[in-house]
């Protein structure tokens, strides 16, 4: 079972609700998360505005595609994303942005912090920076209640977080295309490389959670609502005490708009785990899954 859960209720400490999302974390991976400070409306200008990029023309899209970049900033095509090495590339489209840090900063060289890519419409610019501010904060408090869920102090993870390397990405899935095969997926089952993710959607199903016995579960969240699971690197920075649990999108006969928000640590963070000697720093995770994932990078690793 997927737990729905009151955003309000895990930031006042609310136990009930804290045991659920400590049962999420351990078992299924997944929840979903309402009454964030992220309204219907806000999600909903946010799936609008990428929903009107993903339908420009294709030249217009090429002017900011993160093939001719050594990062991942702007849009991706289809096919340029392959998440799992047994399948075929992705069909889906997206366009990532990232954390911005100031001129000088002595993190700037890493492709983590890379400067964004916008498109020539100052509008798409405006809401989308402004709805990543604002995603961030969701996930720094659902983030404090994951460390209380877990039986540590809500400010335990605090200090890795002050420049993250947190992506948000719009999806586009289109239709599943007639030529589809058993191989091609929106994007097929994997796990998420980092700590926590935050998903908004436009309400449309598409998604769906592996069982920890086998089969599939199907979940979705309208707007205003969120589906959070947790990734690679909260895993093993937590011993394996929280789980990482594998999903994907087969797509269906509707295009689908989905924006995760990938909420990962400073790039320098040692996230081994806890108490080990081992040193594991979350930025280079992070970059041997991206060289394995994004086909440009693949063809530069």
């Amino acid at each position: 079972m997927i737990p729905r859960l009151d955003a309000a209720a895990l930031a006042a400490g609310d136990e009930e609700s804290l045991a659920a999302l400590g049962e999420a974390a351990t078992g299924v991976g997944f929840a979903t998360v309402y009454n964030t400070t992220l309204s219907a409306e806000r999600v909903e200008e946010a799936i609008a505005t990428y929903r009107a990029f993903f339908h420009l023309p294709e030249a217009e899209k090429r002017a900011v595609d993160m093939a001719r970049t050594g990062s991942n900033r702007g849009w991706g095509a289809p096919g340029s994303e392959q998440v799992d090495p047994e399948a075929n590339p992705d069909y889906k489209q997206f366009f990532d942005v990232g954390f911005q840090l100031p001129e000088g900063h002595p993190l700037g060289d890493k492709r983590f912090y890379a400067p964004n890519l916008w498109p020539k419409d100052p509008a798409f610019k405006a809401v989308i920076t402004a709805y990543y501010s604002d995603a961030l904060d969701v996930a720094r408090g659902l983030l404090k209640a994951i460390a209380r869920a877990i039986g540590a102090d809500a400010t335990h993870f605090d200090g890795a977080f002050e420049t993250p390397m947190a992506l948000l990405r719009g999806n586009f899935y289109p239709a599943r295309p007639d030529w589809a095969g058993a191989k091609d997926f929106g994007i097929a089952t994997h796990t998420d490389y980092g700590c926590l993710t935050l998903l908004a959607t436009d309400g449309s199903p598409g998604l769906e959670v592996r069982k920890r016995g086998g089969g599939w579960i199907p979940v979705a969240a309208p707007p205003g609502e969120f589906i959070i699971n947790f990734g690679e690197m909260l895993e093993f920075w937590t011993a394996g005490r929280v789980k990482a649990t594998p999903h994907r999108v087969v797509g269906g006969t509707a295009e689908r708009i989905s924006i995760p928000l990938f909420f990962n640590p400073t790039y320098d963070t040692n996230v081994a785990p806890e108490g080990s000697d081992e040193v594991m720093l979350a930025g280079d995770h992070l970059s041997a899954r991206f060289e394995e994932t994004y086909v440009h990078l693949q063809a530069k690793s």
